[in-house]
């Protein structure tokens, strides 16, 4: 074992601690305040959860200070693992959803927070996730008012939308997302393909919760767009 050095001055309990970590097989972090990745990893699995809870609570008031918490958490974890990018994809998906609550001009700040959390993510890792900042994104800019009021745009929609779909073709949302697209575009059948393709998703880990919501908006917008289809 290396030679432990004590720092002058440092009290014989103080001795006796350092020693007795040592010899029972401890590691003394100096760090310990530093977020860790695992840390991380647990911080962004909880706030997932927290975000499943918020999106689909019924109650508007318990959905309104959710978010609210949840922007905070957000922040935090940026803050904390500012080059991590599922941190900002987070980020600009809690922004989004808030601002679809919202809605309104009061919104605008918030889907402009959410498309530059989501473009730095892009920067750092566009592939993270499974390409979730393209999904992201490809369904804000499907979502938000065109210019003067915004930046919507359906052009930058469906190319962010097919790109995510290129990284995860058998994903859940970008599917989802991709259906809602096409029912703007009054392109039923493609509507319906991308539907039955997110209803047979595999499940997600640590996203079993999301997953059972976002089934049924898909069963609910299946039938609308079978509906459609069949008055043609």
């Amino acid at each position: 074992m290396k030679n432990l050095q004590i720092i002058p001055g440092t009290s014989t309990m103080i001795k006796s601690l350092i020693l007795l970590a040592l010899f029972c097989g401890f590691n003394i972090n100096v760090y310990a305040n530093i977020p860790t990745q695992n840390g991380f990893s647990q911080a962004l699995i909880a706030l997932q959860h927290r975000w499943a809870d918020a999106n689909y609570a019924k109650n508007k008031d318990l959905k309104k200070s959710a978010f609210v918490s949840l922007q905070k958490e957000s922040i935090k974890l940026t803050t904390a693992f500012p080059k991590q990018a599922e941190a900002w994809i987070w980020h600009g998906i809690v922004q989004s959803s808030y601002a679809g609550f919202k809605g309104g001009l009061g919104a605008i700040s918030l889907v402009d927070d959410a498309k530059e959390a989501l473009e730095k993510a892009l920067a750092i890792d566009e592939n993270a996730l499974q390409g979730a900042a393209h999904t992201s994104l490809g369904i804000l800019y499907l979502k938000v008012p065109g210019w003067p009021i915004s930046f919507g745009d359906d052009d930058e929609s469906e190319k962010h939308l097919k790109t995510a779909l290129k990284m995860n073709p058998t994903g859940i949302d970008v599917n989802y997302f991709l259906a809602q697209f096409y029912i703007e575009q009054d392109e039923y059948t493609k509507a319906k393909e991308h539907l039955i393709a997110a209803s047979s998703s595999p499940a997600r880990p640590n996203r079993r919760d999301a997953d059972q919501f976002r089934q049924l908006e898909i069963n609910s917008l299946l039938a609308q767009v079978t509906e459609e289809l069949a008055e043609y």
